[in-house]
């Protein structure tokens, strides 16, 4: 593509104003960070004639003192690859988990910028619905309600958009044996507030025996008799499964206030079926010979378990004054059922073989049934949670922000168990909340108060709890924030927290399970066991004592780049944990909970839950993100810098949104300096802001700008011209144009009218006079269907995206494509990991050998993730290393120790946005929007080692009971409509 020379220079600093950023003179401009927005009275008459580059201030963006973590545009999403917010959420792995160890690691999800009521509300949302997805550190999350365990995802949607999609997944392991099944329905529409999403999914997986995989079986479980049948094609690596789940949710506009509601509904069913072996029994006959036959194929012994889940949730938010006011409601009920099929009474067996009747060797005969046990579950919880976010108080160093909390929480469980005949498990537990959340600017370069001493805030939570069962309970803690240097930000947080066990650690039922591998340490061998799994009633309440240190930087000599230290301290009292892994320490600590025959093998093993007296954990956290481009040569709407690059501070700019602050510019629900439906500016739109700036008076012009201004500073929507058309000016010019005064600067105003006005629309639109229109930015190839009219610059195969094409000022036109990549790598250090069973019982280092759990506890580990998407071609790479480990023997005679091997796994996934292929597409319409997946999980087919002290692997430990899938493969079909 040529250049054409002919555009005046003022017109090219009219477009560059009005874009998100230039890719081509990004590297150039990382260094100039966004002026302040408002009256700047130290800018010069003559500045509307330079060309600075702007990066748009998009609503529904969190301002905070501590920068995103990571931030994602349309295209960085793209090149995921997934097929719903759900899966992109799980793509992202350990860059939106919590390093801290606390809780579940899930991270808090936010919808442009306000809380939701529950994942569930938007887990379907096809990624094409994306606007902007940002990732924040767990010290965010108190500000709207949640503990500082974990970490927020800011996930901003677009104004407009519309699918329906269907996907299709295949899998199963490259060595067969069984296959999983996947069928979701889709269907989504945003309309400014208003959102409407369906979803209907199905999923369902075969069932895997030991048999067909050919594990090793010990040798006390293996039939004497030839033609018995081998127990281990009766025994599951993998459980026959299946669910299917429908979820409908609805958002909408309370009014004209800016006001909103959501409510939400989902029902789930789970069915599973393991088998666990068969009935054995220890024949003798009346000649003293013996022989261990395994028999009754018709009712082998098995666990079903069936549960359905009901959920409705409703959440509503709305400006009161000047406080945003989100109150969220979360109701589920759940009813469980689990049959374990008992054995059968041999006694008559026995006896008939010791009396000579029946031959040790005999055809055994069928059987019937000999019935089941059955526990029952039934919980309920509902949780309701009132926030109300503001900026009361003004400080030299900015705006003092105040989150006050207020919460309710009833929970209870139901359980009972046919082999505890009259016992029945009934608890209830209420809670109500309250806190305060605080965060005091102290100093801050934006407002030149201090700002030798760079950003500093503090941050201060806390919280009561009184709950039925446990009491008075507080969480509090304070941190200080410290942005140093633009780009590089230090943290420090201090956490105090009580914690009760759940309701289910409590109370739930408990289960037998027959003929369980357990590798006996202290024997050194794998024996089949009955294993006691439920609630403990007598477990006490938690108190964790935390600190945390954090370092952001955003990597100056890498283009896009962001480097996260993390350092972690936690001290837990009475802790609440599942029975650890069965060594002679933990046998010592709680003989009770496990039974033995009188030749010492073991039989019968109490896996419920206990409470260790004391665990100290130091933990050390590096992480690095990179992503750039590559190929083409235009410019994308992606980022070209650091994220928070264009703010002073490392962070958006201007009011947190979802509060109720317009914007002054753009429109109701436009985003600043970008097109209908989140593509740039096209030629309408440019002729429209001429039209605007040209046609009318200017002093008329003037009054409707300052009428924006003042609504904006009222938090009222911009006002509409007389024929009810909106604004047709970004925000940011707006801005530009104000004076000291905060209104429209009548010099400013003119100098810039009479460039725009003085330019024909062809120049202001970046292409000559007498070119042809070609498809405006956010309809791409052929293929896109509605969705990608509603929904923005994505191409065919379900808005996979096209990474961007072109050289005009706005990214359009037809050049070469842009490709995107990205990776991310994060090493954890574990520094310490102790624990104190109970008061004079030796400490137990889990980093030397001591173990709570059946795999040691690695003290390096280090997860990759990257990819590449060009031209609607993806591929992602994801890898993950765990390093070595041990358990420790008794030392004693027949015990042994574990060494447990480093190993590495390396996952792989392609996608082709088949709708992009304009031949493909012409010759099979059908496959207009869609796109066809294929990836490999475990390529190199690894398996951690696990071996004893004379080198051979322990039968519990073979590599198919540590991984019975190895290398597998996945097909996907997505296509939207």
């Amino acid at each position: 593509m040529r250049a054409h020379t002919t555009t005046s220079i003022a017109v090219i600093a009219v477009m560059l104003a009005l874009q998100p950023f230039n890719a081509g003179a990004a590297s150039a401009q990382d260094a100039n960070p966004e002026p302040p927005t408002g009256p700047d009275p130290a800018q010069s008459e003559d500045d509307i004639d330079q060309i600075i580059v702007y990066g748009a201030r998009l609503r529904g963006r969190i301002d905070s003192p501590q920068p995103p973590i990571l931030e994602l545009d349309e295209d960085d999403i793209a090149a995921y690859g997934a097929g719903s917010i759900a899966e992109l959420i799980e793509a992202l792995g350990p860059q939106v988990s919590s390093g801290r160890g606390r809780g579940g690691g899930f991270p808090v999800i936010l919808v442009n910028g306000v809380r939701i009521s529950n994942f569930r509300e938007l887990r379907s949302y096809p990624p094409e619905a994306i606007e902007r997805t940002e990732v924040f550190s767990e010290e965010v999350a108190q500000r709207f309600g949640y503990s500082a365990d974990q970490r927020v995802v800011n996930i901003i949607l677009k104004d407009n958009y519309s699918s329906q999609s269907v996907e299709l997944e295949y899998g199963q392991p490259f060595d067969g044996g069984f296959s999983q099944q996947e069928v979701q329905g889709t269907y989504l529409r945003i309309d400014g507030p208003s959102r409407l999403n369906l979803n209907v999914e199905w999923d369902n997986s075969s069932l895997l025996t030991e048999g067909e995989r050919g594990v090793i079986q010990a040798d006390a479980s293996i039939p004497d008799v030839a033609t018995d049948p081998d127990p281990a094609n009766f025994r599951s690596l993998v459980g026959d499964s299946s669910s299917v789940e429908a979820t409908a949710n609805w958002t909408t506009q309370l009014g004209e206030t800016g006001n909103s509601i959501s409510l939400n509904a989902t029902y789930e069913r789970n069915d599973s079926l393991r088998l666990q072996g068969l009935d054995t029994v220890e024949l003798t006959d009346d000649t003293g010979e013996s022989a261990l036959r395994a028999f009754n194929v018709a009712s082998p012994l098995a666990v079903d378990r069936q549960s359905n889940n009901y959920s409705a949730a409703a959440s509503i938010n709305a400006g009161v004054g000047d406080w945003q006011v989100t109150g969220t409601v979360d109701a589920t009920i759940t009813d469980s059922v689990n049959d374990t099929q008992l054995r059968l009474d041999t006694t008559s067996l026995v006896a008939a073989a010791a009396a000579g009747n029946l031959a040790i060797d005999a055809d055994l005969g069928d059987f019937a049934e000999a019935g089941f046990d059955r526990s029952e579950t039934n919980t309920y919880t509902v949780n309701a949670l009132l926030t109300a976010r503001g900026n009361p108080v003004y400080l030299p160093g900015g705006e003092m922000s105040v989150t006050a909390i207020a919460g309710y929480r009833a929970n209870g469980i139901e359980s009972t168990d046919t082999g505890n005949p009259g016992l029945i498990t009934n608890l209830d537990r209420t809670r109500w909340q309250a806190g305060l959340n605080v965060g005091v600017p102290i100093t801050s370069r934006d407002e030149d108060f201090g700002s030798a001493l760079g950003d500093i805030s503090l941050n201060f939570n806390a919280a009561v709890f009184e709950q039925s069962d446990f009491g008075t309970l507080f969480d509090w803690s304070a941190g200080v924030t410290w942005g140093v240097i633009e780009g590089l930000t230090l943290t420090a947080t201090y956490i105090n927290r009580d914690s009760s066990p759940s309701l289910s650690e409590l109370g739930t039922a408990q289960i037998a399970t027959p003929n369980v591998p357990v590798f006996d340490i202290a024997n050194n061998e794998t024996v089949l066991v009955t294993v006691i799994t439920g609630g403990n009633p007598l477990l006490p309440a938690q108190s964790q004592s935390d600190w945390k240190f954090g370092i952001n930087w955003q990597l100056p000599f890498i283009e896009n780049s962001s480097l996260q230290i993390e350092y972690f301290d936690n001290h837990s009292d009475d802790v609440t944990q599942g029975f650890p892994v069965l060594t002679p320490a933990i046998e010592a600590a709680f003989p009770g909970r496990v039974e033995r025959n009188a030749a010492g093998i073991l039989t019968r093993l109490d896996e419920r839950f206990v409470t260790f007296a004391e665990q100290d954990v130091e933990r050390f956290q590096v992480g690095l993100n990179m992503s750039g481009q590559f190929a083409g040569g235009g410019e994308t709407s992606g980022q070209s810098g650091p994220p928070g690059a264009n703010s002073p501070s490392g962070r958006p700019s201007g009011p947190e949104s979802g509060g109720p602050a317009a914007r002054p510019g753009g429109g109701e629900g436009a985003s600043e300096g970008r097109g209908e439906g989140g593509g740039r500016p096209g030629p309408e739109q440019m002729a429209q802001m001429r039209e605007q700036f040209c046609t009318a008076e200017p002093d008329v012009v003037i009054a409707r700008f300052d009428a924006a201004l003042e609504a904006a500073a009222n938090g009222e929507p911009a006002p509409l011209g007389p024929g009810g058309q909106p604004l047709a000016i970004p925000a940011r010019m707006l801005e530009r144009l104000t004076g000291e005064d905060g209104k429209i600067d009548p010099e400013r105003f003119a100098a810039l009218r009479e460039r725009i006005c003085s330019t024909d629309g062809a120049q202001m639109a970046g292409r000559p006079e007498g070119a042809g229109d070609g498809p405006p930015r956010g309809e791409g190839r052929p293929g896109g269907g509605d969705s990608q009219a509603r929904g923005g610059n994505r191409g065919g195969g379900g808005g996979r995206g096209r990474g961007g094409r072109g050289f005009s000022p706005f990214g359009g036109g037809d050049g070469p494509p842009v490709g995107r990549w990205f990776a991310n790598i994060q090493y954890t250090l574990e520094l310490e990991n102790t624990v104190l069973i109970a008061p004079n019982i030796p400490l137990l280092d889990l980093l030397d050998g001591d173990a709570l759990s059946g795999g040691g506890q690695p003290r390096h580990s280090i997860t990759w993730r990257s990819g590449a998407f060009y031209d609607g071609y993806g591929m992602l790479l994801f890898a993950r290393y765990t390093g070595q480990s041990r358990i420790n023997g008794s030392g004693l005679a027949g015990s042994t120790d574990l060494f447990f091997d480093d190993f590495a796994t390396i996952n792989i996934r392609t996608f082709v946005d088949l709708g992009q292929r304009d031949n493909l597409v012409a010759a099979i319409p059908f496959l207009k929007g869609s796109r066809i997946g294929f990836d490999i999980d475990n390529l190199f087919d690894s398996r951690q080692r696990v071996t004893d002290s004379s080198g051979a692997t322990p039968l519990r430990y073979q590599p198919f009971l540590i991984d019975p899938r190895g290398r597998s493969f996945e097909i996907e079909f997505r296509k939207l409509f």
